[in-house]
C-alpha cells in the first residue's frame, strides 16, 4: 500500500512540474520561431494546460481503464470549476469581461454538454471519439478568431508564461542554440510526463484495489491531481492582479477536456465503462452553470463567491465517497 501512495504522490508532483516546464517550452520554441501570439494563446497554452489529463486518461485508455479516463475528465472538469476558479477568487476577486462569458463561457458549456450527450449511453465508439476531436478542431478556430479580437491581452498572458524571447537559429547551428536547448528541455520534460502519468495511474489503481475505492473516488484523486497546474496557474494569477488569465486557463483546460481529451481516450481505447453516473454529469454542468452566472451578473468572482465554489468542490467530494 505504502509503494502505491508514494507512486501517486511522486506521480502528481512530477506530472505537474513536467507539464508546467513543457508548456514553457513549447511557447519559448514558438515565439523563436515567430509563431502568432494568438496562435500560441489560443492553441499551444491552451492545450499544454490539459496535458496532464491528456496523458493520463490517454494511458489509462490503452490499459483497459477506460472507465478511469472518463473520470478523471470529469472530476477535472470540476475541479477546474470550483477549486481552481474558488481558490483564485478568494485570494484576489476575478474580474470578467462579459464578452469572454458570452463566447468562451458558453464555448465551455457547449463542449461539456457535447460531452454529457457522448458519455450518457455509458460507453464510447471510436466515431465518437473522431467526432469530439473533431469538434475541438472546430473550437480551436473559434478560439483563435476570437483570440485575434485582443491580440494584446494574448501577447500579455503569452508573455507571462514564456522565457525572454531568443531569436530562431539557422538550421545548422539549432541544437547549440538556446532554443535547441528547450528542444531538448522539451522532449525530456514530455517523457518526465508520461512517465509520471504512469506512476500516477500505478499508485491510484493500486490504492483503489486495496481500499476497495469506486472509480468516481479514483477519478477524484486523478482529476485534482490533473488540475493542479491549472491551479497553481490561477493563485498565481490572482497574486498578480491578474484575473483574465486564471479564467482563461480553466475555461480553455475544460473545453480542450470535454473535446480533446475524450475523444484521445475514445480514439485509443473505446469500450464500455461504468461508474459514471448522471448525478455527476450533471455536477459537471450545474458547477460550470453556477461559476459563469457569478461571473456574469457582477463581472467578477467576489471572495464569498470563491468561498461557495470551494463549498461546491467539497459536496462533490463528499458525494463521490459515499
Amino acid at each position: 500500500m505504502w509503494l502505491d501512495v508514494v507512486r501517486l504522490v511522486v506521480g502528481v508532483v512530477a506530472l505537474s512540474l513536467a507539464a508546467d516546464r513543457l508548456v514553457r517550452s513549447a511557447v519559448t520554441i514558438s515565439r523563436a520561431f515567430e509563431v502568432s501570439a494568438v496562435i500560441i494563446g489560443a492553441v499551444i497554452i491552451g492545450f499544454g494546460t490539459s496535458i496532464p489529463e491528456f496523458v493520463v486518461s490517454g494511458l489509462a485508455a490503452v490499459e483497459g481503464e477506460l472507465e478511469l479516463a472518463v473520470a478523471n475528465v470529469v472530476s477535472s472538469n470540476i475541479a477546474n470549476v470550483t477549486l481552481v476558479l474558488g481558490s483564485a477568487a478568494v485570494i484576489s476577486a476575478l474580474a470578467t469581461r462579459r464578452r469572454v462569458i458570452r463566447r468562451e463561457g458558453l464555448l465551455m458549456l457547449a463542449a461539456l454538454l457535447v460531452l454529457v450527450a457522448v458519455l450518457a449511453d455509458g460507453e464510447l465508439g471510436l466515431w465518437e471519439g473522431v467526432l469530439l476531436l473533431g469538434l475541438l478542431a472546430g473550437a480551436i478556430l473559434l478560439m483563435v478568431r476570437w483570440s485575434s479580437d485582443d491580440p494584446s491581452q494574448v501577447a500579455h498572458s503569452v508573455d507571462d508564461i514564456a522565457s525572454p524571447p531568443v531569436e530562431a537559429p539557422m538550421s545548422q547551428s539549432l541544437w547549440r542554440s538556446q532554443v535547441g536547448r528547450e528542444i531538448v528541455i522539451g522532449i525530456l520534460a514530455l517523457l518526465a510526463t508520461v512517465f509520471a502519468a504512469s506512476f500516477l495511474l500505478d499508485g491510484a489503481i493500486g490504492l483503489g484495489e486495496h481500499f476497495g475505492l469506486s472509480v468516481v473516488v479514483l477519478g477524484l484523486i486523478t482529476g485534482v491531481g490533473t488540475s493542479l497546474p491549472e491551479l497553481a496557474a490561477a493563485i498565481a494569477s490572482a497574486r498578480r492582479k491578474q484575473p483574465e488569465l486564471a479564467a482563461g486557463n480553466v475555461i480553455g483546460s475544460n473545453i480542450f477536456n470535454s473535446l480533446g481529451v475524450i475523444g484521445f481516450a475514445a480514439v485509443l481505447g473505446p469500450g464500455a465503462f461504468g461508474g459514471i453516473t448522471e448525478a455527476f454529469l450533471a455536477v459537471m454542468v450545474a458547477v460550470a452553470l453556477v461559476a459563469g452566472v457569478f461571473a456574469f451578473t457582477g463581472r467578477r468572482l467576489e471572495r464569498l463567491e470563491g468561498a461557495l465554489l470551494l463549498v461546491l468542490f467539497g459536496a462533490y467530494a463528499f458525494l463521490a465517497f459515499n
